[in-house]
């Protein structure tokens, strides 16, 4: 009997202090066996009173979440500057045609390093015009494209591209050195967001503003994007020279002896010699033709003539080397039969 009731004993006093906690958190508060004469209802009461307190907090919180994320914030209560949403939602889809070869798909994945808001997609087939592109873009939730394709295993066309409604551009790649064959000493953070620096010629012609901030739009990588770096260390730069677009990645270093702003090439380096743009992505009506393309088979065909002009002038020559040899006299040798 004395067991017992120091049993009951200690039982209260738990009892008593576990009580309050477990009504602050929404729980049933323990009972003691001996206590049993409690109403049922009342312990209902009290159960049921704590979890509606918890569903009512829970909603509250909640609301609060939903609200913060409509304004653009973070959670409540969190400092400025931190547990932002990232809610720019550019994405760019970065593929290649049937039939590109090594150089080519080295120039891609080096232009797929400066882009972190990039996403990459298999081969297009040749038989496929460009315009599935689109829905392939509506697929992988991109809005901008940039599609290398690639014709008789020489020459390389970049489409840049805002999808679904335009517009884009259709350009000739030349010059073209990938990041590792240059070799040179600059290098920058991977994914790092660049300046982009274009020429003051951009702001000369209606075409060209609008390829600048097609540009803009393509190669700017978004604030706070959850790829992208904290960090600002390299520049793409964009010139316009003998209606030609150069295009070279430099990065922001200081001298060692002066402690300038320095700027050191990383690569890779091309040139973009425009073709058309379209009102549409892919298609379209033309909004401006450069009068100043040529074709590389034209190219092509006018080094074939000058070769085969001077082959008709080597040709030419021989025959009248011939025809010389024959009307030319041939004089008797008095001494042929001398030491016979």
């Amino acid at each position: 009997k004395t067991a017992r009731a120091r049993m009951g004993k200690n039982r209260n006093k738990f009892a008593a202090q576990s009580a309050p906690a477990a009504e602050d958190e929404g729980r049933k508060p323990l009972k003691d066996e001996d206590e049993c004469s409690d109403s049922d209802d009342e312990v209902d009461k009290s159960g049921g009173q704590g979890h509606s307190g918890s569903a009512a907090s829970g909603k509250g919180k909640l609301a609060q979440f939903e609200a913060a994320g409509k304004r653009g914030k973070g959670a409540p209560g969190a400092a400025e500057g931190q547990g932002t949403v990232f809610r720019n939602k550019q994405r760019v889809l970065v593929l290649s045609s049937r039939g590109i070869t090594h150089r080519f798909r080295h120039l891609m994945l080096d232009v797929l390093k400066l882009l972190p808001h990039s996403t990459k997609d298999s081969k297009l087939e040749g038989k496929d015009r460009p315009m599935v592109i689109n829905e392939i873009c509506e697929m992988r939730g991109c809005n901008g494209a940039l599609y290398f394709e690639a014709r008789k295993h020489k020459d390389l066309y970049l489409w840049v591209a805002r999808t679904p409604h335009g517009p884009s551009a259709k350009f000739l790649v030349q010059n073209i050195h990938t990041s590792d064959e240059l070799k040179f000493t600059g290098n920058h953070l991977m994914f790092s967001r660049p300046f982009l620096v274009f020429d003051s010629t951009f702001e000369s012609e209606p075409h060209l503003q609008l390829l600048k901030e097609m540009f803009q739009q393509t190669f700017g990588t978004p604030r706070n994007h959850r790829r992208s770096k904290p960090f600002v260390d390299h520049t793409l730069s964009f010139y316009v020279l003998d209606g030609h677009i150069w295009i070279r990645n430099y990065q922001c270093t200081k001298h060692e002896e002066t402690g300038e702003t320095a700027l050191v090439e990383v690569g890779p380096r091309f040139c973009l010699q425009l073709h058309r743009i379209f009102a549409g992505a892919f298609q379209g009506a033309t909004l401006y033709s450069n009068i100043d393309y040529v074709s590389p088979n034209v190219v092509r065909a006018q080094e074939k003539i000058a070769k085969s002009v001077k082959y008709a002038a080597r040709t030419e020559a021989q025959k009248k080397s011939v025809m010389r040899n024959q009307t030319i006299p041939k004089i008797a040798n008095p001494f042929a039969g001398v030491f016979k």
